[in-house]
């Protein structure tokens, strides 16, 4: 399993510079990113669902908000794309959460607002 979430980061980042080289860099919304980024995805014939809704169980209750993820890739990596001048590491956390909420391995946060997207990339892991 973790050479298939390494094979797909490789084509997920791949897609994501092509994104933001055809968009012409920064400056957009992140929902615009995200919705180019899943065209990509899709073009390699990746399972992709965006704005997942996935339940949260705490202890024996599904709690009424659910989490909802930009991106997840053939049900095994999560994507969280950014569109910020101004990282923040918080993001890493919030996908980490994501991850173990999931009981999923990796996911990949990717600032689309940075100069060089390949910059923005950050890789989190859940017990690789």
């Amino acid at each position: 399993m973790i050479k298939e979430e390494d094979r797909l980061s490789k084509i997920i980042i791949g897609a994501a510079i092509e994104v933001h080289r055809t968009l012409g860099g920064c400056g957009l919304l992140e929902s615009v990113y995200e919705e180019a980024l899943v065209w990509e995805l899709e073009q390699q014939k990746l399972n992709v669902e965006r704005q997942k809704v996935v339940p949260i169980q705490y202890k024996a209750v599904k709690l009424a908000a659910p989490l909802r993820l930009d991106i997840r890739v053939e049900k095994c990596v999560i994507i969280e794309c950014k569109a910020v001048a101004d990282y923040n590491a918080l993001f890493e956390t919030q996908t980490l959460t994501y991850l173990r909420l999931m009981k999923l391995r990796l996911g990949l946060v990717i600032n689309f607002g940075e100069k060089y997207v390949k910059n923005g990339v950050k890789r989190v892991v859940n017990k690789l």
